[in-house]
This record gives structure tokens, C-alpha cells and sequence, in this order.
């Protein structure tokens, strides 16, 4: 697990229950998925709730395991005081028991992981980030990495959205107002 993973803490309903577990997931675990749990551990520090979730990345494809996050990823991450401290990783179907939800960045992603899904073994909830998105209608998060500057800003305002909107639904399904 990544250092961001931590203890249990405030889980569902406020009380000292496990951690609710999020796993962000793209093709190489080195731009988009790194920058969402870069973004959704930002909000939690913010909010005081790091002790509420457990958050991770991986990637579908195995090519940059053990590397960090793209330097330009990490460039503009930081401009917006935003750390991004994890390492890539491949995803593994033990990870859809492990996790509470698997959110990925785009219809291929998607398609990968639901793959790997064993039917009563797999319990995560899978989907797309973009599902949370409040401001932006973008059904994928685009990959920036051969874009220049200006597509890893836009990824990052994406992943703001999407990661803003997950955690709203998150607290109010953790304080009995979802479904």
C-alpha cells in the first residue's frame, strides 16, 4: 500500500469503523490515476478526514511499475500545492475484494478491470470517475501524457471535479443520505 494508506479511523457513520477504501485506476498508473489520489488525499487534508478513507492508484498495464508519477504530472500537481507520493503499480483482480470502489479514467480502463472482476469474489464497486463529475460532462478523463502543459492543468481541473463530487456522494452515503 501506498504511504497514503492510514489507520481506521472515522469510517461510515462517524464511528471507529475500517477506512472506506478507493482504488483510482488508469492504463499506466504515472498520470491520471497518481494525480486523482494525489487530488482526493489533498481534499481529504483539508477536510480532516484522512482517517475516513484509505486511498490508492494502479494501472491496468504494467510498463512503469515502481516508477513515481510523470514529472510534468507531478510539475502541475505541485503548482496547485498538491503532493503525488505513489509508485506505480499493476491492479490485481485481489484488489476488487480489497477495495470499496475502483473508479476509473476511461471507457478502455473500465472495460479492463470489469474483466478481472470474479463474479462473487470481486466486491468493489467499479466505475467511472467522470460519474461524479458536478461541472465538467466529460465521459473520460483524457490522457495527458502526450499533450503539452495545458493537458495535464486540464486533467487536474477534471480530477478537482470528479474528486470534489466523489466525496460529497462518499460523506453522504457515510452519513445515511445515499443510497
Amino acid at each position: 500500500m501506498n504511504p497514503s494508506g492510514v489507520p481506521a479511523g472515522s469510517g461510515r457513520g462517524g464511528g471507529t469503523e475500517r477506512p472506506v477504501r478507493i482504488l483510482f485506476v488508469c492504463l499506466g498508473n504515472i498520470c491520471r490515476s497518481p494525480a486523482a489520489e494525489g487530488v482526493f488525499l489533498h481534499l481529504l487534508e483539508r477536510q480532516g478526514l484522512e482517517r475516513a478513507f484509505r486511498v490508492d492508484s494502479a494501472g491496468t498495464g504494467h510498463w512503469h511499475v515502481g516508477r513515481p508519477a510523470d514529472p510534468r504530472m507531478r510539475s502541475a500537481a505541485g503548482r496547485r500545492g498538491i503532493e503525488l507520493p505513489s509508485r506505480a503499480r499493476q491492479i490485481s483482480a485481489d484488489d476488487l475484494s480489497r477495495f470499496d470502489h475502483v473508479l476509473t479514467m476511461d471507457r478502455q480502463n473500465l472495460r479492463d478491470v470489469l474483466a478481472l472482476a470474479t463474479p462473487g469474489v470481486a466486491t468493489a464497486r467499479i466505475g467511472p470517475l467522470t460519474s461524479h463529475c458536478r461541472r465538467f460532462t466529460l465521459e473520460e478523463v483524457p490522457d495527458p501524457y502526450y499533450g503539452g502543459e495545458e493537458s495535464f492543468e486540464r486533467v487536474l481541473d477534471l480530477l478537482e471535479d470528479a474528486c470534489t463530487g466523489l466525496l460529497e456522494t462518499l460523506r453522504a452515503e457515510q452519513l445515511g443520505h445515499g443510497n
